[in-house]
């Protein structure tokens, strides 16, 4: 059997406000979590194809202090702004190596 519930509408409608900033807070929520996720973060594979370089110089930059990484587990992950910003660095490590007749 079912049962009817009737409430007033002014009632009802501040429960469906109420409901709606709800859903509008948790989309929020969703969209700056999957943003930082999928658009600040790079993986190893991806930072040596960017930055042109062997997964021994990505471990050089990393261990040098030169380029700030996060762990999770064993997988290494970089933020974009971080590789965006040693691209300069990286060019004239290069530069300097190739007047010394050496690459990295």
């Amino acid at each position: 059997m079912e049962t009817v519930v009737v409430i007033e509408r002014k009632t009802f409608e501040e429960i469906m406000a109420r409901f709606n900033r709800l859903v509008n807070r948790v989309e929020e929520i969703r969209r700056k979590s999957e943003a930082k996720r999928l658009g600040q973060w790079l993986d190893s594979a991806e930072v040596c194809r960017i930055l042109q370089v062997s997964p021994r110089t990505l471990q050089t930059l990393r261990s040098n202090g030169t380029l700030g990484y996060s762990q999770i587990v064993r997988k290494v992950y970089y933020r974009a702004e971080d590789v965006q910003r040693i691209i300069p660095v990286v060019e004239e490590r290069r530069r300097r190596a190739a007047l010394k007749g050496k690459s990295i």
